[in-house]
Order: structure tokens, then C-alpha cells, then sequence
């Protein structure tokens, strides 16, 4: 197959600066909602970009857990590569993109950890075999192989045997809190509604848009 080839002529909806809503946390809602509603596929699901100590951009998926205007919240090992990442550069990126409804969002910002309360209350209300996970894997760290993983598995869960189990102090949240926007709906002949929303000195947004 001729990759090139492939075609997609976006024509589900538009988006236009009499249709959107002003404060884009309410507009991120409004798409979400969407996405829920359109039972899609992981609609939580957003691609978290970091950058490493030799300054290389690292891109992986993770779900958002929880958003307000104070950011887009998100759980990991804080001894991971976005980790370590966000040690030495807080700035990162998500991108949601939900090609059911030709849509993506791009939000921009700095990242900080979530309270360590917070952290624990999800960590209590995930499933139990996630939170033995969390113990077991060394997230990030090179192991010699599949088996020393399901061994640290076994290990905690004979350890957690009948108990709660605790966050691991190496566990928890972080947010990202945004200072840019960009809202994409695709359109046809690639003409495709782009949005932008930049937090200002005033603390409030200027919204613009850009040519796609």
C-alpha cells in the first residue's frame, strides 16, 4: 500500500469564534464531553511530550484522571523517564486527538506534582492489581526480562496479602497547568478551524486563530 495515497476530506463540524466558548477549560469540557459521549475508544487517553536531559523531546500516552482550571492531572512513577524529565524541564505538552469526531486539542504549560494527598486518595480508589503493579515495576529502569516482572508481582502480592496497600513514596500526580490552547477541527479541502487560546500578563485569554 502507497501511504501517500491515503486520503481522509474532514466534513463533520467546524469551529468558528461565534461557536466557542470563552474561557477554554469550558470549551475543553464541551469536546470531552463529546468524546464521551461518542463512545469512543480511551477518549481520556493524550499524548504527554517532555524533554530530556540531552534536550530530546520524549512522547508517550497516558489518561488523563481529573481537570479544572488548576490543570490536567495525570498518575506515574516520579522515578519514570517523564519523571525525570519534568526534574530537569517543566514544561511539557498534551495532545488529544479524536479522529472519530476530526478533533484535536493541543495544551501547553507547566507541570507540577499534585499534593501528596491527592495522590493517595486515587491511589486508594484504583483496582488492587494496579496498585501492586505500582510496587512491581521499576517504570523506565532497563530488566533482563518479562519473568523478573511477574516474580516482583507475585513478591508484593504476597506481601500486601489481606492489607492495604500503600502509595508507593516513588507514586503519585502531576498537573499540568496550561498557558496555551489550541482547538482543531478539521475541514474540508484541509481548510481546518484552528483556535488558540494564550494566557496574557492580565491573566486572562486572547484567542485567535491561525491558518491551518
Amino acid at each position: 500500500m502507497d501511504i501517500s495515497k491515503i486520503r481522509e476530506d474532514y466534513s463533520k463540524s467546524y469551529l468558528l469564534e461565534e461557536n466557542i466558548i470563552e474561557n477554554p477549560f469550558g470549551q475543553f469540557k464541551k469536546w470531552l464531553d463529546d468524546a464521551l459521549n461518542s463512545e469512543i475508544l480511551e477518549p481520556t487517553a493524550m499524548h504527554l511530550a517532555t524533554i530530556s536531559a540531552e534536550l530530546r523531546p520524549n512522547g508517550r500516552i497516558v489518561l488523563l484522571k481529573h481537570f479544572d482550571e488548576n490543570g490536567f492531572c495525570f498518575f506515574t512513577n516520579f522515578n519514570s523517564q517523564k519523571g525525570n524529565d519534568i526534574v530537569l524541564n517543566s514544561f511539557g505538552s498534551i495532545t488529544f486527538f479524536w479522529p472519530d469526531l476530526e478533533r484535536q486539542i493541543r495544551i501547553g504549560g507547566k507541570i507540577e506534582k499534585m499534593d501528596v494527598v491527592d495522590s493517595e486518595k486515587y491511589f486508594k480508589e484504583r483496582p488492587r492489581n494496579s496498585q501492586i503493579g505500582a510496587w512491581a515495576s521499576p517504570q523506565s529502569q532497563i530488566i533482563e526480562s518479562r519473568e523478573i516482572l511477574e516474580q516482583n508481582y507475585i513478591d508484593f502480592e504476597k506481601k500486601f496479602e489481606n492489607v492495604t496497600i500503600p502509595k508507593p513514596d516513588n507514586w503519585g500526580g502531576y498537573c499540568l497547568k496550561p498557558d496555551r490552547f489550541e482547538f482543531w477541527q478539521g475541514r474540508q479541502s484541509r481548510l481546518h478551524d484552528r483556535i488558540t487560546f494564550n494566557l496574557n500578563e492580565n491573566k486572562t485569554w486572547d484567542i485567535n486563530r491561525l491558518a491551518p
